[in-house]
């Protein structure tokens, strides 16, 4: 009998389909600030804009500090864009502004 059970758990027609994970919004903001530090090698400080791109991947404006200064609102940051692909591989970057962290938004 509990032969039996066990046949009928792992039967096809029970067993349950495994679908990857969709890949958001989340997984293309961590995913552009890991591919970007390592690539220009500085740290990122956060993101300010995750968007849906043409082809069904990611773009992604990091924000990242580029030159820390005494006191802290001197230090300059960048903004860069980060483009993904759909599995959150990177495409391309470029950095789009560059800012000092005290000034305020034009």
């Amino acid at each position: 009998m509990a032969d039996q059970r066990s046949a009928r758990a792992t039967s096809p027609t029970r067993a349950r389909k495994k679908t990857a994970p969709k890949k958001g919004p989340e997984h293309a903001a961590r995913a552009a600030c890991q591919s970007l530090e390592g690539l220009i090698g500085h740290r990122a400080e956060g993101v300010s804009a995750v968007r849906r791109s043409d082809d069904d991947g990611w773009c992604v404006v990091v924000d990242v500090l580029e030159v820390p200064r005494i006191p802290d609102t001197t230090s300059l940051l960048a903004s860069y864009e980060v483009q993904l692909d759909k599995v959150g591989e990177l495409q391309e970057y470029r950095r789009v502004r560059r800012y000092r962290r005290g000034a305020a938004d034009e």
